[in-house]
């Protein structure tokens, strides 16, 4: 017996001293990699950027040194570190040119719109641009047309194919499961509802997909055309062929790459570029850290990021997704506008919108900043509903050509699910009041005719107040905005035909924009909100990361649509929101 109790107390022991040991190795871990993310790189002689086009875009980087550490599937890069490692690259000695590495990258348009054009400003420092892929998704390739050398693999692919939109109706699962969804909208082109209750496209909704697929593959080709020397009818004809599954060697005779190589081709090139037996590839992330701060004493422009969907709280957000949360934003102005050293500030606005009372708060705090000193709106992918909502009163926006904006319009969509909850589970309801209108909003019925009209009043006095915001900013009347509204999206290069942006132009035109409005000299450009620390991150998701991805994993593309039915409650119900993806393909 004492034998038995000496060997537990060993093993208890053990595992005690493994346990300390196992923490103090996990703290020095972390501490290493918070001081490495911190610590500024240094460059190599004869440096090359390397943009790989595998992973996703975003508005800014993630600071998770962890997805590294794992592995994660996907890496998510920011634009925000795209466009500050080229502005970088352009100037600094150790870095040669940029290797562009083809793959498939998820991304809006105009966030491609926007990196391709910063790699076309680059080359005017007379540094090289090459670009080598095994494969290139369309995306990818549209962004690596601007080099000035394209390489593909041999046994490699080239995606060109043109724009679809293949959305996913809903109604008949609904109809399955017994809940049907209680409409209330103002705007024709109002189409966010659909998938909830039709199983095709309306044609006011086919006519203006039609219209800005056209508008963003017509400026995607025209860019292509210019870089590759092919006309614009030759890259659609090559759009309508199937070219994804041509021979290799079919690609270089139609222009679209200049050579055929395996990787170590692209190496030889890479040392012949840069004359050096051993080139050293540096990350966007890192490069970008090495940008020079300019000194604030002068005076600084804010940048403030917005970009996700627009929600009352960050309980109403989806998950870990990035959200604009319209109580946060509103503080974050009042700060700003109140900060004598700020003299401007600049809106990067990549939203489709979402809750509509959040963005009447956030436009009033957008109106009390602009009393203090200018403010300019940057859009990104997307600014539109609720997003143009915050952009709509700003003294200057600025669009990319690809941007989808507009779709000012609202709508309220409760769930009814009395067929799921009475004819399927077998539940009941009976009621006693004491007003006919103390049962509004309870579960187990249909609105009946009454509410129904007091919630399109509602709605309608909602669009009738947008409206108003829409045509107040742009110096219009009501009258004018409505026939150009109904919920209707336009890209940007449709926008300014219409008077809805001011200007087509990129973060960097809108930051001189802001500057010359305030008359600023030697100004520094800071980023807002300041990023949260990734351990507080990390802290904060521990207990949903892991069920979240695996409902997103078993959901799939049902995912977002279900969420945001599950979203829907309070002064959120009423949205002003376009698709939560364009759904291009």
């Amino acid at each position: 017996m004492k034998s038995f109790f000496k060997y537990v107390l060993a093993t208890v022991v053990g595992l005690l001293i493994t346990g300390v040991i196992l923490t103090v190795m996990g703290l020095i871990t972390l501490g290493s990699m918070v001081a490495a993310s911190d610590t500024t790189p240094a460059l190599k002689e004869h440096s090359v950027l390397h943009i790989n086009l595998s992973g996703s875009i975003a508005e800014r980087t993630a600071d998770n040194p962890l997805s590294t550490l794992l592995g994660s599937e996907m890496e998510t890069v920011g634009l925000e570190d795209l466009l500050t490692a080229i502005r970088v690259a352009a100037t600094n000695d150790k870095i040669d040119g940029i290797y562009i590495e083809g793959g498939t990258v998820a991304a809006d348009p105009a966030s491609l719109e926007a990196l391709r054009g910063a790699l076309a400003d680059f080359k005017k420092s007379k540094k090289f641009v090459i670009a080598y892929g095994d494969n290139y998704s369309q995306s990818a390739y549209y962004v690596a047309s601007v080099a000035d050398r394209v390489m593909l693999n041999p046994g490699g692919m080239l995606d060109w194919h043109g724009y679809a939109s293949a959305p996913i109706f809903y109604k008949d699962l609904l109809d399955k499961v017994g809940v049907k969804m209680q409409v209330f909208r103002v705007g024709t082109y109002k189409s966010y509802v659909e998938p909830y209750t039709s199983t095709e496209m309306s044609e006011a909704n086919r006519q203006q997909i039609s219209s800005y697929l056209h508008s963003i593959w017509g400026n995607v080709c025209k860019a292509v055309s210019a870089s590759r020397k092919i006309s614009t009818d030759s890259l659609n004809a090559y759009a309508d062929r199937y070219v994804v599954m041509a021979d290799a060697p079919d690609y270089v005779r139609m222009g679209l790459v200049d050579t055929l190589s395996y990787v170590d081709g692209l190496r030889d090139q890479l040392r012949k570029l840069t004359g050096a037996k051993s080139v050293s590839l540096a990350k966007p992330q890192d490069v970008a850290k090495l940008e020079k701060k300019a000194d604030t004493k002068n005076g600084e422009i804010a940048v403030y990021y917005a970009y996700g969907s627009i929600v009352g709280s960050e309980i109403q957000g989806l998950g870990s997704e990035e959200a604009i949360v319209g109580p946060d934003v509103v503080e974050d102005l009042d700060e700003l506008a109140n900060d004598d050293n700020v003299k401007a500030v600049v809106l990067r606005i990549n939203s489709g919108g979402g809750s509509a009372y959040a963005s009447e708060q956030m436009w009033r705090a957008i109106q009390l900043l602009k009393a203090k000193k200018p403010v300019v709106v940057s859009m990104g992918g997307m600014a539109a509903s609720g997003g143009y909502y915050m952009s709509c009163g700003a003294d200057c926006i600025y669009a990319e050509p690809t941007t989808l904006t507009g779709s000012i319009g609202i709508f309220a969509m409760i769930p009814d699910a009395t067929g799921l909850l009475t004819e399927k589970l077998g539940l009941h309801f009976d009621v006693v009041k004491t007003n006919e209108a103390s049962d509004f909003g309870v579960i187990g019925r249909p609105f009946n005719a009454g509410e129904s009209a007091a919630m399109q009043s509602y709605v309608d006095r909602g669009y009738a107040l947008f409206l108003k915001r829409v045509a107040d900013g742009r110096r219009m009347t009501p009258q004018q905005v409505d026939k150009i509204a109904q919920g209707r999206v336009w890209t940007g290069e449709q926008a300014l035909k219409i008077k809805l942006v001011d200007r087509l132009g990129s973060l960097d035109d809108a930051v001189a924009e802001a500057a010359r409005r305030a008359k600023a000299k030697d100004y520094a450009v800071t980023a807002y909100p300041a990023p949260t620390s990734w351990l507080d991150d990390l802290i904060s998701d521990q207990g949903s990361s892991y069920f979240e991805q695996e409902v997103r994993s078993a959901l799939g593309s049902y995912y977002r649509p279900l969420m945001f039915v599950k979203s829907l409650k309070g002064t959120d119900c009423i949205q002003a929101r376009i698709p939560f993806e364009p759904n291009l393909h």
